[in-house]
């Protein structure tokens, strides 16, 4: 493999517009992303609240999915990122590899999953043979075809790497363009209900995979000579991404405990309640999603240049996407709490529909802004190959906290009570975010030799 001539931007550009070109074309990304999220879920109310709800009780499982996918991906950005820091492009190269390995290998087991264990999960939470039917003929589909995403975030995190970020943003926005024009053509064209709808969207995440696997091929600032034929898995590489991917993919993981959990203690009051959490997933991807875009921009530019050994660059980058992250939030926040009728009716909303959710959105957005300072805090744990902090921060916010106050709340008997439980949990995961941040700076870069930003 031939070696880099030129410095990787990473280490010189200044950080705010550094930022801004890693992160600005993943946010715009996940924004479309974001848009077929909702436009989705739209076509599907169109159909039945009863569809609706199916897609939302299937949520858990796409959760897990994406979880894995995202984790692994995130250990090998990395991983890959350090080197080409420390200059090892050998390294990188492999670790791109052995990235693509574990995707092929990681997608087999949801493939499995997907025949065999959808409908004995989904039966946990519902007795209604339509609703069973509904949700695990879409929840099978996405889960046995799910080959498509799980290598387009490879492939996109390789690149996000090496500093490109527009090409997995032309593949990501292709492949949910895609899935926008399919949907209505499935769904009513052809009447196939949510069946459509999940047809729809694996051929979106096909599309997104081709074009990310040619983007990837063609990479600009590093040659990544990726030869399946040729290629040895490595086990050191490979605990090397899951130390950080591990604790990623278990803090993703959570979010699918607890919202399986949730459905569960919603349901008990009314159906509705969990269409309206379904509802509410899919909005909030609106605000959630560039911070997540934002963040996945700081941690290449952080990982980087701990690499490089350049501490005021890990920090300013950190202030820089934190005070971006809060702002977002900000505009979330105030979104939710000024029109949360007019989001809600886009789902062909019921009356019952807009009375439980109206006041569901206003309460859980509590805790958009403390979520914002988290999710920054977070890249610096998972950029040093700490995301063992990630995960407990995840697992005392989703599991430890949320759900313990979700189920005192609801035995109370008022169910406005237990969407106050997302922002009593946000709480405990930003105090325990801000804790870990100052074990890490002690710990990892308080040590590194002040620098020049």
């Amino acid at each position: 493999m031939e070696n880099n001539v030129k410095e990787n931007i990473m280490g010189y550009e200044s950080i705010p517009k550094l930022i801004v070109k890693l992160s600005l074309p993943l946010m715009l990304s996940m924004l479309i992303q974001a848009l077929y999220n909702v436009v989705d879920s739209i076509f599907v109310a169109r159909v039945s609240e009863n569809a609706l709800t199916a897609v939302s009780l299937a949520y858990p499982l796409q959760s897990l999915m994406i979880a894995f996918g995202i984790g692994t991906a995130v250990g090998v950005n990395s991983y890959l990122a350090r080197k080409l820091g420390e200059k090892r492009n050998d390294e990188a190269e492999a670790a791109a590899n052995n990235g693509f390995f574990l995707a092929i290998i990681t997608w087999l087991a949801f493939a499995i999953f997907g025949i065999f264990g959808t409908g004995p999960f989904i039966s946990l939470f519902t007795e209604d043979e339509e609703l069973l039917a509904l949700t695990t003929e879409y929840a099978s589909i996405c889960l046995i075809f799910s080959f498509g995403i799980f290598i387009d975030i490879t492939a996109e995190r390789i690149m996000q790497a090496t500093g490109d970020s527009i090409h997995p943003m032309i593949a990501q926005s292709l492949g949910a363009i895609t899935n926008i024009i399919l949907d209505p053509v499935f769904i009513f064209g052809f009447n196939m209900s949510v069946t459509g709808a999940a047809i729809a969207t694996v051929l979106g995440q096909m599309v997104s995979m081709t074009a990310a696997l040619i983007f990837v091929s063609r990479n600009k600032y590093i040659k990544l000579h990726l030869n399946l034929k040729k290629f040895r898995p490595s086990g050191r590489i490979i605990k090397e991404i899951y130390a950080v991917g591990v604790p990623t993919i278990i803090m993703n993981s959570v979010g699918t405990v607890s919202v399986s959990a949730m459905n569960s203690i919603l349901i008990s009051f009314t159906a509705t309640a969990v269409s309206v959490l379904g509802v509410y997933f899919k909005l909030q991807s609106f605000i959630f999603m560039p911070v997540f875009g934002l963040q996945a921009g700081m941690i290449p530019i952080i990982a980087f240049n701990y690499g490089a050994r350049k501490r005021s660059r890990m920090l300013s980058t950190l202030k820089t996407g934190g005070t971006i992250a809060v702002l977002i939030m900000c505009l979330g926040f105030l979104l939710f709490q000024l029109v949360p009728g007019v989001l809600l009716s886009m789902f062909a909303a019921s009356s019952e529909m807009l009375s439980i959710g109206t006041r569901a959105l206003r309460l859980i957005s509590l805790c958009f802004i403390p979520a914002a300072i988290s999710i920054s805090l977070t890249s610096m744990f998972q950029a040093t190959g700490g995301g063992y902090a990630s995960m407990i921060v995840s697992i005392v916010r989703q599991i430890v906290v949320l759900l313990p106050v979700a189920w005192f709340l609801s035995s109370l008997g008022v169910l406005d009570n237990v969407w106050l439980s997302f922002g009593i949990a946000e709480i405990f995961g930003l105090t325990l975010s801000i804790i870990f941040f100052v074990y890490v700076y002690r710990k990892k870069i308080k040590t590194i030799p002040i620098d020049i930003a």
